[in-house]
């Protein structure tokens, strides 16, 4: 398959990214309507696509033998029609000799039913399920009855209207040739598609825009592997379902065994009920064939045996790669084409709607269909994290974080997740979008979140230690006490215990403390003084000085200790571009104020922050704060 291409958003004449209007779906409902009142064109057109795309790769085969193109098309079709003809025939001749052998079911479906009704004393479900079938089995009767009691039974009345020749052809011949010129129509169709495959492209690059090849043809490779994949795939994995399937039946003595064998290769294609529907027949007739009940169960453990393992085994073997459509989407798709084009829209709606999913993700005017259908994650981690801290989910945000961990580790997933969503709160506070209720839930649920990740915070210790020589001695941040603090807002509290954790894994002595701790009144519960180093954690890209005054004041209350700013920073492809742009990075400026109050370090990240916090070096002196120059009051005499 070829590789995964992310479409760029379209953008306006402003650079925002252009959205859905009521236009473009009125375009999309009306489009639908032409399908469905159009169905006897669109229809065979829809079934000669997705065959042209299937047998593509079969074409291409011969071509690379030194097969003519022509003639390359003509056997590659020749032996795929023979093929389906083949199929059909042995079905309908199934069909028939099903249909003939059917009433002579009925006493043993009788006779289960008696049973079930004599073991339920003649109430309930049983009782009543024998009775509805016996009604049924009178009226099977009666229509195959002749001969005694034909002559006292009422006489049919029918009212024969007079009809021509013309009239009479009309109705016996049209059922019969409108299928094989349907039929016949698709085969012409295919073999010109497949013969004029190089200029259907051109066409539709020129119908898109010749201005973007490159997109173009990115369309074409991604919608044309993805379907001639999924067709050819799924026909294998039918193939390797039905035969056990077949066999089964057979060995188990259901009538027609071949004939189920065939429709489960033809069901499977229906998606997730195809299974089920190609077991409900095969079961109808064990329970009606069997004088027992060892058919029945016989059946439904063959069909369970089989779906488990092509689920399990085959299934995962063979698919190298995804349609690119969700499982709801699948489902929401088949309602959509059965409702359009009946039985035949069910088997094709999968490959369908890969190809619009394919069109929307790389053309914007059909960036619709990938949203809807498509199986790519809509919002970046960090914004669905946000979103359920928002929504005071912490159960999912914690078992989405436990998700991620199992593929990175706890600095990872901080730096590239969990900050992030943090900022996107900050951003969203500073717009004034953020409420102090909807800050102060959304920072309980994060400090939930961050509690909930105590166990892994141990696995990692455990693990720093087993993969160090000497121990835990030997962790770099062994020996260290440090004091990790909000700068000044209940998620600044959020950001300080997150970086108070990866400390802790480094083998620090580390402890989180919220902003609150800064007041004068509370100073002592930082316990300064027993530090080495001591963090103030900002979001906000710009704090305010009296916020970072808290540096001065620290080192002036315990000498030698040393005191670093972290303003966290948004890391690269962490949101969107539009995101990205609409949050603004730490300055250069406020760098320097910060500096220049006497912070030891300043750092925007974890690897940073933890690099400068367990460093031994000898504290900045505190810079004597510059005093305004006094105005020079007038006097009498100066007057």
């Amino acid at each position: 398959m070829a590789p995964m291409i992310t479409a760029q958003t379209e953008r306006g004449p402003d650079g925002s990214p252009r959205r859905i209007t009521l236009p473009r779906l009125a375009t999309i409902v009306a489009v639908a309507a032409v399908l469905a009142l159009a169905q006897d064109v669109f229809l065979p057109l829809a079934i000669a696509m997705l065959i042209a795309f299937a047998l593509s790769p079969l074409v291409d085969a011969l071509r690379r033998r030194g097969l003519p193109m022509l003639w390359s098309v003509l056997v590659v079709v020749a032996l795929a029609f023979c093929a389906i003809a083949f199929f059909l025939l042995v079905v309908m001749g199934q069909l028939a000799e099903l249909a003939q052998n059917m009433p002579t079911f009925q006493a043993n479906i009788l006779a289960k039913l008696e049973s079930l009704k004599s073991a339920g004393d003649g109430s309930g479900i049983a009782s009543r399920l024998s009775g509805m079938i016996a009604a049924i089995n009178a009226e099977i009767g009666s229509a195959f009855a002749s001969g005694e009691g034909a002559e006292n039974a009422p006489m049919a009345v029918e009212v024969v209207e007079r009809t021509n020749i013309l009239q009479m052809l009309q109705d016996l011949v049209l059922p019969v040739i409108s299928p094989v010129a349907t039929a016949g129509l698709v085969v012409v169709v295919v073999i010109f598609m497949l013969l004029e495959r190089e200029q259907l492209r051109d066409r539709f690059i020129r119908l898109v825009g010749s201005n973007d090849i490159h997109r173009t043809t990115q369309v074409l490779e991604d919608a044309g592997s993805r379907v001639t994949n999924y067709l050819l795939i799924q026909l294998l994995v039918n193939i390797i379902y039905a035969v056990p399937i077949g066999i089964g039946l057979w060995l188990i003595g259901v009538p027609n065994a071949t004939l189920w064998g065939m429709l489960t290769l033809v069901l499977r294609f229906v998606p997730y009920i195809g299974s089920a529907l190609s077991a409900a027949f095969p079961l109808f007739l064990a329970f009606a064939v069997s004088p027992d009940w060892s058919a029945v169960l016989w059946t439904a453990g063959l069909f369970i045996a089989v779906e488990l393992i092509t689920s399990n085994v085959v299934e995962p073997w063979l698919y190298g790669s995804r349609t690119g459509v969700s499982p709801l989407a699948i489902i929401v798709a088949a309602i959509f084409w059965t409702f359009l084009w009946g039985p035949l829209g069910l088997v094709l709606s999968t490959p369908l709607t890969v190809c619009l999913v394919v069109l929307g993700r790389h053309i914007p005017q059909f960036e619709l269909f990938d949203i809807l259908f498509g199986d790519e994650p809509l919002l970046t981690p960090s914004a669905q994290l946000y979103q359920r801290l928002l929504a005071g989910d912490a159960i999912e945000a914690t078992f989405r974080a436990e998700e991620a961990l199992e593929e990175e580790d706890l600095a990872d997933y901080y730096q590239s997740t969990a900050i992030p969503a943090l900022l996107q709160a900050q951003n969203d506070r500073d717009r004034g979008v953020l409420t102090r209720a909807q800050e102060e839930r959304l920072a309980g649920v994060a400090q939930t979140m961050v509690s909930n990740l105590a166990e892994t915070v141990a696995e990692e210790v455990e693990e720093a230690v087993a993969g160090t020589e000497g121990g835990a001695e030997t962790l770099p941040g062994k020996g260290f006490r440090i004091a990790v603090v909000g700068g000044r807002w209940d998620i600044d509290d959020v950001s300080a215990a997150m970086l108070a954790q990866l400390l802790q894994v480094e083998g620090a002595t580390a402890r989180a403390h919220p902003h609150g701790d800064l007041a004068p009144a509370r100073m002592a519960a930082l316990e300064a003084g027993a530090c080495d180093c001591l963090i103030l954690c900002f979001l906000d890209p710009a704090p305010t000085r009296a916020s970072l005054l808290h540096v001065r004041r620290l080192k002036q209350a315990a000498k030698g200790l040393r005191v670093g700013v972290v303003v966290w920073q948004m890391p690269a492809g962490a949101v969107t571009e539009e995101e990205d742009r609409a949050m603004p990075d730490l300055s250069p400026e406020k760098r320097k104020e910060i500096e220049e109050i006497g912070a030891d370090f300043v750092a925007t990240d974890f690897d940073a922050a933890m690099e400068q916090a367990l460093t031994r070096a000898e504290p900045r002196k505190v810079p004597a704060p510059t005093k305004p120059t006094p105005r020079k009051r007038k006097t009498a005499a100066a007057t």
